[in-house]
């Protein structure tokens, strides 16, 4: 060992950064966390990658959420009805 190191340039945080996932804080309810918890225990993986897991299946089987969708159903309705 050296008798002196130079912490000058030193950073503080992970050695090695994490890449391809993000540290995140969400509010879930109480009875959503226990049945995932439960449920990556009774096939032995993380809660939270399950959830993880969760996420992507119905990102890949939904279409995106569009604000503007219950409004282009709407006007025509109303278009129509007074129409």
């Amino acid at each position: 060992m050296k008798a002196e190191y130079d912490f000058s340039k030193g950073e503080r945080g992970a050695v090695i950064p994490q890449t391809g996932k993000t540290r995140l804080t969400i509010y879930i309810d109480n009875e959503i966390l226990e049945a995932f918890r439960e449920r990556a225990d009774n096939v032995g993986i993380g809660y939270q990658s399950m959830m993880n897991q969760a996420l992507r299946e119905y990102l890949a089987k939904s279409k995106p959420l569009s604000l503007f969708e219950p409004l282009h159903q709407v006007i025509p309705e109303e278009l129509h009805a007074i129409g």
